[in-house]
């Protein structure tokens, strides 16, 4: 759905910009601006190309949002049982794989106590971070884009290396082995095995489209869902680059199975039933939901599941037969992963957080704002109980990452996205650093890091250039860039010489940023423009000096023949 509005904008804004080219300016100048993107033409080409059939892409499942509060609960079994989970995991990574670990929990063992709204980096790459980050036990982060590529950052948020693979990745978030191989999937119907080096391990077929994580068992056999051919899905194991097994469902599989201790695997499918299957490849059980689930399931100590489902339930499940234990109504159904916090406490996303006794009765609700809602973000919680989500405001209308207290107040927000959205899960790093991807923009996407500033010194001068002279009516294209010495985010201030000044929105250290602007009278004009990092520090003046000499005219093709006919030009004169 998104992607089908973002067409509809486009030949929208085609026309609007057709009617208002061919306008006369009536204020003093229009300022607009754009990133570069190398990649952006290709990206935007495949970007739609790889959606031409709408059931492949998960983005195009119908959602209907509901602003009325449903607080109904049905509890069938014992409902003052309570479950706690561990916040400790076997892996040495602080974040190896989406929601942390097998079990979906999304429970950090770090704290983020001092992390507040500032940027400390931000990554820029051609393509959308629709996935969510990982991270090695070297502090090593490792995510993907929408260009096809791996991408691994050192913790300063410079690139240590890129892969690029062989199809589209849109929710292919990575996960980490305790070898350190990194496994992705792709649309190529492909999983990727990626040395920590950033060399191609092995690449193994999966029979289909792969758009979710991976999961690993303590055997080192990886598990993952696919969409296949119209309307099938299949929950496949593989090993050693060796196709083991796979188990067919009814529809596509969007969502990243889960592992319980005893090594079950767990996963939904977009036919209604959530599957526990042996690790042979055999069903153990199914249950079935009144629709489809697109979210992973989250598993407890006690091997207790917690699964949302379009029908607008949570359900909680018995881990022996499938039986329910209870199901809670949150009124908006959910295709983001339940977590698990350290006393038990699940949380889960729609049109609002909403924190959920182990008995299955709402504890309290979180309002995210005007238009708001969560979509695939998986709930992070630290250890200090600090819950990080991502929203999507309206279809393609921003994001933003918000901090949510154990108490279910607001800790702080930032608004990470303005014409796309924030469906990547948030990572939590072991210096308390939150991570998370956002699709920026149509063609741009980052990844954003919030976390200490242990030092800081302010931009470099900004580096400008343009076109000496122009024409007025005429859009006119400055390009800047700028270094900052510890990565931060930057904004830029230009004054284009005519009274018209202003701050720009962030972006990251050294990328190429193109602002335009149009003059509409004659003159000289002496643009300045400086840079601000994310902690107010400010850089030295950059200047360029550009022309007007002369008004654009609509009809310079008729002033050009008059010139070089004088007879023509007499005999118009003469009937004027």
């Amino acid at each position: 759905m998104k992607k089908k509005k973002i067409i509809k904008s486009l030949k929208i804004g085609i026309i609007v910009l057709f009617i208002i080219s061919s306008l006369s300016p009536i204020a003093i100048g229009y300022d607009w601006d754009k990133t570069n993107n190398e990649y952006f033409l290709n990206d935007h080409v495949y970007y739609y190309f790889s959606s031409s059939n709408l059931k492949q892409d998960q983005k195009f499942f119908q959602v209907n949002f509901n602003s009325d509060d449903f607080y109904e609960s049905e509890k069938l079994l014992d409902p003052n049982k309570l479950v706690t989970i561990s916040i400790h995991d076997s892996q040495d990574s602080p974040w190896p794989m989406l929601c942390y670990n097998n079990r979906h929990t999304g429970q950090s063992s770090f704290s983020t106590g001092g992390i507040n709204e500032l940027e400390k980096w931000r990554y820029r790459r051609g393509g959308l971070v629709d996935s969510s980050p990982v991270i090695d036990n070297n502090d090593i982060i490792y995510f993907t884009t929408t260009q096809s590529e791996i991408i691994a950052l050192y913790p300063n948020g410079t690139l240590k290396w890129r892969y690029q693979t062989g199809g589209f990745m849109m929710s292919c978030s990575p996960v980490i082995a305790e070898d350190g191989t990194i496994y992705v999937g792709c649309w190529d119907d492909a999983l990727y095995a990626i040395n920590p080096n950033g060399t191609l391990k092995w690449k193994c077929g999966a029979r289909g489209t792969i758009a979710c994580s991976p999961a690993i068992a303590e055997d080192g056999t990886i598990y993952v869902g696919t969409m296949r051919g119209s309307d099938e899905g299949e929950i496949v194991a593989i090993k050693n680059d060796t196709l083991l097994w796979y188990f067919p469902t009814g529809y596509y599989i969007t969502c990243s199975p889960s592992i319980g201790n005893d090594g079950t695997i767990y996963c939904g499918s977009g036919d209604t039933y959530f599957y526990a299957l042996n690790p042979n490849g055999t069903l153990k059980w199914r249950f079935k939901t009144g629709d489809y689930i697109k979210g992973s399931a989250s598993i407890a100590d006690d091997g207790t599941i917690y699964i949302g489902s379009f029908d607008d339930y949570l359900y909680s499940l018995n881990p022996d037969n499938g039986t329910m234990i209870w199901k809670c109504k949150i009124g908006h159904g959910t295709q983001s992963n339940p977590s698990i916090a350290y006393d038990g406490t699940i949380y889960v996303g729609g049109s609002k957080l909403f924190a959920i006794y182990p008995n299955g009765t709402i504890k309290w609700s979180f309002n995210l704002g005007t238009n708001r809602h969560i979509e695939h973000s998986c709930p992070a919680i630290s250890v200090d109980g600090t819950i990080y989500i991502g929203t999507n405001i309206g279809e393609i209308s921003g994001g933003d990452i918000i901090a949510v207290n154990p108490n279910g107040t607001e800790k702080w927000r930032k608004k990470i996205a303005f014409d796309g959205w924030v469906d990547s899960s948030p990572a939590i790093g072991e210096d308390g650093t939150v991570y998370i991807g956002s699709a920026y923009e149509v063609g741009l996407g980052y990844l954003h890091a919030f976390g200490p500033v242990e030092s800081n010194n302010p931009p470099n001068t900004p580096s400008i250039s343009g076109k000496s002279e122009g024409k007025v009516g005429e859009t006119y294209e400055l390009q800047l860039k700028v270094i900052d010495p510890e990565n931060n985010p930057i904004s830029f201030f230009i004054d284009w010489g005519d009274g018209t000044e202003g701050w720009k929105r962030e972006r990251a250290s050294g990328e190429k940023c193109y602002y335009g602007y149009e003059w509409s009278e004659k003159g000289i004009y002496k643009i300045r423009v400086k840079a601000k990092d994310t902690l107010g520090e400010e850089s030295d003046w950059a200047y360029l000096e550009i022309a007007m000499p002369y008004s654009h005219n609509p009809f310079w093709w008729l002033d050009d023949l008059l010139d070089r006919f004088p007879l023509l030009q007499r005999l118009l004169e003469m009937l004027i």
